[in-house]
């Protein structure tokens, strides 16, 4: 189904060199709209723009402030405004018992989750404002509506995001902004394997054991592939979802438990 209201739109996603990010800033620009990207690997956002012409890039790290200026800065100058903001930076932090865990690793998990999302959305907010109202798409998780044992600092920070998100919606509401969060369940792809290794390595598991204990917990019985996710966040920045806003908007077959 093609969405309405997507083609020509200006679109910024964070961390999109690979990964869920990958996904979603090659579905924007299969719908027609005018994409740039960043990633902090610049090697993977040199192959990804010379695999898609037409798309543009920088290299940044969405918890340096100076990297974020720049980055849209760049992005502002090319596209020559804004529409669309989608937050997909993030990392999965550490798997391990509160008392055991590293602070360091506590700390960068909230800086790259939490605080990389705030510095983006300081900077996108005027361009939208600017271009007469957009749509702001921030990523947190399914863990960040219910919990989840070993990884307090990962919960936290989606936790964070969704708390950002809701209180944006009512802050730029009146601007024409609107303001979701996206919380996908366990998403097939190298993140989630590297999580289910550390956590089966810290519960006396084997993967496939982790695994079929996780997607036991889903309705569905079945993890979520990036295309899912992809989807839902078209579809909010599209027309048809012009009405929603400060929803924490889960994607992830129902998953009954942590």
């Amino acid at each position: 189904m093609e969405l309405e209201g997507i083609a020509g739109r200006r679109v910024i996603v964070t961390a999109a060199a690979r990964g869920i990010g990958r996904v979603v800033a090659e579905r924007f620009a299969q719908a027609g709209a005018l994409v740039h990207i960043c990633d902090v690997d610049a090697a993977a956002v040199d192959a990804f723009i010379d695999s898609h012409p037409g798309v543009g890039g920088s290299v940044a790290d969405v918890t340096t402030q100076s990297h974020v200026d720049r980055l849209f800065s760049e992005a502002l100058d090319w596209m020559r405004g804004l529409d669309v903001l989608v937050t997909m930076a993030g990392i999965a932090g550490p798997a391990s018992p509160v008392e055991t865990m590293d602070v360091k690793e506590w700390r960068r998990t909230l800086d790259v989750n939490l605080t990389g999302t705030f510095l983006c959305v300081r900077r996108a907010v005027p361009a939208l404002r600017a271009a007469g109202g957009g749509s702001i798409v921030t990523m947190s998780s399914n863990a960040g509506t219910m919990g989840l044992p070993l990884r307090a600092p990962y919960v936290a920070s989606k936790w964070g995001v969704i708390g950002l998100t809701k209180t944006l919606a009512m802050e730029l509401g009146p601007s024409g902004i609107r303001v979701n969060a996206v919380c996908p369940g366990d998403v097939e792809g190298e993140r989630i394997d590297r999580v289910v290794h550390a956590e089966a390595e810290n519960r006396g598991m084997t993967a496939d054991e982790v695994v079929a204990e996780r997607v036991a917990a889903v309705s569905l019985r079945t993890m979520v592939s990036p295309h899912d996710v992809a989807a839902l966040i078209l579809f909010v920045c599209s027309d048809a979802g012009a009405k929603i806003s400060g929803q924490a908007l889960l994607v992830d077959g129902n998953a009954e438990r942590a």
